[in-house]
């Protein structure tokens, strides 16, 4: 029996979600929610099943796995990842993996508070974000991804992460020629590549509709 990965009709936080059950050839299906426009943004149509599903933490993404009933979106890439064994070998590896997560999440959610602001700030002040505080980051890290160790599922969290930014500001990689090398690397794995081509992949809107970028 599949399973069903529940979310908005957006990219937004289940993109890495898709990639990682597309790469690892599981059997599932959507339910995507759709939401109202402004100026009310209905959401009706998640409202009215959000508390049918026996979720303990009712919330999107949901994925529901026979017994299993999982919310948050990075419990559930590890959910997938342990049936898989993608979440790291040795604790130095798992323990990077962690560290590589939470720098992700951090920089996820920079750049999301920038696009659903209403003072929407203008890309030259984002890319000094990134240039400063975020990315050296990723450069520390990123050469341990898809190089030193198998693939694991934080390798689709920071591709999501990575590309968003790149939507945003096509020449912000520019200066990271690692992490240039790392997307490239990660769209060519086949299946991934495959995904990418078929008509279940979802690439826009990346937020919803009360977002101030990329809500289209």
């Amino acid at each position: 029996m599949p399973m069903t990965l529940g979310y908005w009709d957006i990219r937004g936080l289940a993109h890495p979600i898709r990639l990682l059950l597309e790469y690892t050839d599981s059997s599932y299906e959507e339910k995507r929610y759709t939401m109202g426009d402004a100026p009310d943004y209905d959401r009706s149509q998640w409202l009215s099943e959000k508390f049918k599903l026996s979720l303990d933490f009712p919330n999107l993404p949901y994925l529901i796995d026979g017994p299993h009933r999982i919310t948050q979106s990075n419990a559930i890439l590890r959910y997938i990842a342990r049936k898989h064994n993608l979440c790291g070998e040795t604790e130095e590896e798992k323990t990077r993996v962690d560290i590589l997560e939470n720098q992700a999440m951090d920089t996820r959610m920079q750049l999301a508070m920038v696009c659903y602001s209403p003072d929407f700030v203008s890309t030259p002040i984002l890319l000094g974000l990134m240039h400063g505080k975020l990315f050296p980051g990723y450069r520390i890290l990123c050469p341990f991804i898809l190089v030193f160790l198998q693939i694991t599922f934080v390798d689709f969290l920071a591709y999501d992460v990575l590309d968003l930014h790149r939507l945003f500001e096509p020449k912000c990689l520019d200066a990271f020629p690692n992490l240039k090398d790392f997307m490239s690397r990660f769209e060519g794995l086949k299946k991934i590549s495959a995904y990418v081509k078929s008509s279940r992949f979802l690439p826009t809107p990346m937020y919803s509709k009360m977002a101030a970028w990329g809500n289209k």
